[in-house]
């Protein structure tokens, strides 16, 4: 079983993420509108995977623009006093 939540809920939810993952689900997280890494069960990791260019989260658009103009760079630096 997969479910794909994003970078937010990750920190909001991870006991319950560790726990769904040690009962063998896997977990895609999304950052900036694309998936950044799964979270998978240790013995799980000689599965076969399929290409990351198959994968249709991958190929997915961005879900949103900026509306103030800014880049990406320039709400990090604001977010995150890069």
């Amino acid at each position: 079983m997969n479910i794909t939540i994003n970078a937010k809920q990750l920190r909001g939810s991870l006991p319950d993420v560790v726990a769904r993952v040690r009962r063998g689900g896997r977990v895609t997280v999304i950052y900036r509108s694309t998936p950044a890494f799964q979270i998978v069960p240790l013995d799980d990791t000689d599965a076969p995977r399929a290409a990351l260019a198959e994968d249709p989260l991958y190929r997915a658009e961005p879900v949103g623009r900026s509306t103030d103009g800014k880049t990406a760079a320039d709400h990090d630096a604001i977010l995150y006093r890069r």
